[in-house]
């Protein structure tokens, strides 16, 4: 029987919906998982396992699943012995100290000898190790925002991703603990056959991810001002330049990177570009 690549995603919760997708952009097939535990792929060797997102690192430290998809958070928190292999780009968020909006928080040390409810008591008691604090921490599970409200905590630390939920609660924001984001991860003493898996997985993972950050243009240039403009477009290695059917014209393909897409297309306008098209790109492969 050959070789499947075990893979463990949340059942449910907010990485599920970009877990599949990404599976999906990366041409893996399949089924819901909801109310399933396990289901197979028919066009990769790959099995996939839905579980809480809490029991994943466990999961896979035990080779129950190969690799995982889970929040950086979880991996740290729950300190199983897996390795990161990948950082996804989705699922950002991050783990935060919160006190009343009334508050005078200054520094750290306000939280000296303070209650600290939290669903991360490892990572809190690691982050107030580094800063010389002591403080009390009241370890709980869900609707942690409310805790200051009810008496039973002087500050939170939890997942933050807008705010919204801090705001409505009365609480602000006042540090960060950890950036966190989606990661996959894999058991540490992986074989061979399934290394090998996981390599073609990663292959396709980073050629999705690589498209996501990127957009292909093309843009119409006088060939006065072509020089100008390809300076402004370095591409993967080199712009594409043809020439159009109208004299002292040329079309101009290339690829810009998200983050500096407007600031690039502002200056194209300003060389002598026009006729600019943008297309998303599905797959690069470099």
């Amino acid at each position: 029987m050959a070789e499947v690549l075990k893979i463990a995603i949340q059942k449910s919760g907010r990485l599920y919906d970009e877990s599949v997708k990404l599976l999906k952009d990366c041409g893996i097939g399949l089924k819901n998982g909801i109310n399933r535990l396990k289901t197979e792929v028919d066009n990769f060797p790959m099995e996939i396992y839905f579980l809480r997102d809490d029991d994943i690192p466990q999961y896979v430290e035990d080779a129950v699943a190969n690799v995982g998809i889970v929040g950086e958070n979880v991996v740290y928190e729950k300190n199983k012995q897996v390795d990161i292999v990948e950082k996804l780009g989705f699922g950002k968020c991050r783990l935060s100290v919160a006190v009343s909006k009334n508050e005078k928080y200054d520094k750290v040390s306000f939280l000296a000898n303070k209650r600290i409810a939290t669903s991360y008591p490892l990572l809190v008691q690691q982050f107030l190790d580094k800063n010389n604090v002591k403080a009390e921490i009241h370890a709980i599970s869900g609707s942690v925002e409310i805790a200051p409200g009810i008496g039973l905590a002087d500050a939170i630390v939890d997942l933050v991703s807008s705010g919204s939920t801090l705001f409505m609660n009365g609480l602000k924001e006042v540090e960060t603990v950890l950036d966190s984001q989606a990661v996959l991860i894999k058991n540490k003493n992986l074989d061979a056959a399934r290394t090998q898996l996981l390599e073609k997985f990663l292959f396709r993972i980073r050629a999705v991810k690589k498209a996501k950050n990127n957009k292909y243009i093309l843009l119409n240039a006088p060939n006065e001002k072509l020089k100008d403009i390809i300076g402004l477009l370095p591409g993967m290695k080199s712009p594409t330049v043809l020439p159009l059917a109208e004299a002292g014209w040329s079309s101009v393909h290339s690829v810009v990177d998200e983050n500096d897409f407007w600031d690039i297309i502002a200056k194209l306008k300003e060389a002598g570009a026009q006729g600019i098209l943008v297309v998303p790109i599905e797959k690069m492969i470099m």
